[in-house]
């Protein structure tokens, strides 16, 4: 692949990636990993606000260099998951991504966890309920 980093030249010119592709491609990534719900966005009223599809780059904070970056990724997690292993699945999903697209050394992912979705278990105990009921 060669030098294709953020500063990287060759002698047909100069390729630069930004940071927006950056978080992209880290948002895509993560949003692939089991256990994973969404991104998150901030705490809005001390509850994590969970950010759509189109949105995902809000909940990373990438820093580029020349050749390496430095990924943050704030993140809703499934209840019920293993978060140790969650988190360790998104730092390689995340890094392997964005290493295979952009030729970028990803030099560290870190994981801020902002919250527990747990609306698929109200719904399975509401659902049982309603079993119940009929």
């Amino acid at each position: 692949m060669g030098d294709a980093g953020q500063g990287g030249s060759n002698d047909r010119g100069t390729l630069k990636i930004s940071e927006e592709v950056v978080a992209i491609i880290a948002g895509i990534a993560a949003m692939e990993v089991p256990g994973v719900a969404g991104m998150s966005g901030g705490i809005a009223g001390g509850i994590a606000e969970m950010l759509g599809r189109k949105n995902l780059s809000k909940g990373v904070k990438v820093e580029v260099g020349d050749k390496e970056a430095a990924i943050d990724l704030y993140i809703i997690v499934e209840y019920g998951c293993r978060i140790p292993e969650v988190s360790w699945n998104i730092q390689e999903k995340v890094k392997k991504a964005i290493e295979t697209m952009t030729g970028l050394n990803v030099v560290e992912v870190n994981i801020h966890i902002q919250g527990v979705n747990i609306e698929k278990e109200h719904k399975k105990d509401s659902d049982e309920e309603q079993a119940r009921v009929r």
